[in-house]
């Protein structure tokens, strides 16, 4: 009966409508707000600390272009103009950080991108759920060590004095210290976020795989498609779109390659191995008291990220994928 009578209405509603009684939409926005009303109240923290946090901070990006004094204050500190971006594409240690910035960006894109997505491929072909649960949560666990607990786990196993050494040293063999050797330190580092972090990866590829319709597979199994078949033709074609968005976020943020990170492993191989820009812009800022400088390099890469997604998104959609947005 509740049925029949809310049919009936959007009946006289919609007929109302078309004769131009009642404009469309009228009232239905007040509903929806009422309707709403829980879930946007639940948003406006996020939506307070995103434009406090994030866009309100955008203003002190007016500090790499002053000479920028604390006790001045924002505003009155003395405007230098592009001085301090000339300095920085002067200076030869920036250029450096930035070489090393784009190695092991690129280095993490290459080897530890795919890591999470063949990981989830491997979780999902699992048939036993207590198995899969008990590799996710042993997968997922490093993820939510700090830095610092990591970086302490691999000098104790591979440090000068670690346990790879003592096994070493007992068999009268060669020593080895791979965490103060400036050549293994990138690999190094890559293999410490593969560690850290691929399990957490797998959490939006398993969401897409489970998106799948387990006919497609049935179907091309009886067509004779094998295993290799079946992953090229319905496999990645369903996690296509996901692997491309994460992939143009990735490159939004591929100059920051993790701050703790090489701030904690910096002194052990020294700035020629582990200056990034992040950690460059730490000690011209924080320590040196240049915060211009810094603010220059910080907003250089900020640009360079920006851009690169804009890129990226536009050529998504020459592909036919649907990217970041429309």
């Amino acid at each position: 009966m509740a049925i029949a009578e809310r049919d009936a209405t959007r009946r006289a509603d919609a007929a109302g409508v078309s004769e131009g009684r009642v404009k469309p939409g009228r009232g239905s926005r007040r509903k929806r707000l009422r309707r709403d009303a829980v879930l946007l109240a639940l948003m406006v923290p996020g939506v307070a600390y995103f434009l406090l946090f994030h866009y309100g901070a955008m203003v002190g990006n007016v500090i790499a272009f002053k000479d920028y004094v604390p006790f001045d204050g924002l505003w009155a500190s003395q405007w230098v103009g592009f001085s301090n971006f000339q300095r920085m594409f002067e200076d030869p240690d920036f250029w450096a950080a930035v070489v090393n910035t784009l190695w092991i960006a690129l280095l993490q894109l290459v080897f530890f991108f795919p890591v999470p997505i063949a990981l989830a491929m491997l979780l999902h072909s699992l048939t036993r759920d207590s198995v899969r649960r008990f590799v996710q949560s042993v997968a997922y666990l490093p993820h939510f060590l700090s830095w610092v607990i990591v970086v302490a786990l691999f000098q104790q196993v591979l440090g000068e004095t670690g346990a790879l050494n003592s096994l070493l040293g007992d068999a009268h063999l060669h020593t080895v210290n791979i965490i103060g050797n400036p050549d293994a330190f990138k690999p190094l580092v890559v293999a410490q976020v593969i560690w850290k972090d691929c399990g957490w990866g797998t959490i939006i590829f398993l969401a897409a795989l489970s998106q799948v319709d387990e006919q497609q597979y049935e179907a091309a199994a009886i067509d004779g498609a094998g295993p290799w078949r079946r992953f090229w033709h319905v496999t990645l074609p369903s996690m296509r779109p996901i692997i491309v968005l994460l992939l143009i976020m990735r490159l939004g943020d591929i100059l920051s390659v993790g701050f703790e990170q090489m701030l904690l492993q910096r002194p052990s191989v020294g700035p020629e191995a582990a200056e990034i820009i992040d950690t460059f812009v730490y000690y011209k800022g924080i320590i040196g008291g240049d915060f211009g400088y810094a603010a220059a390099a910080g907003l250089f890469k900020g640009v360079v990220g920006a851009v690169l997604v804009y890129a990226a998104n536009k050529v998504a959609h020459r592909l036919g994928e649907q990217g970041v947005y429309r």
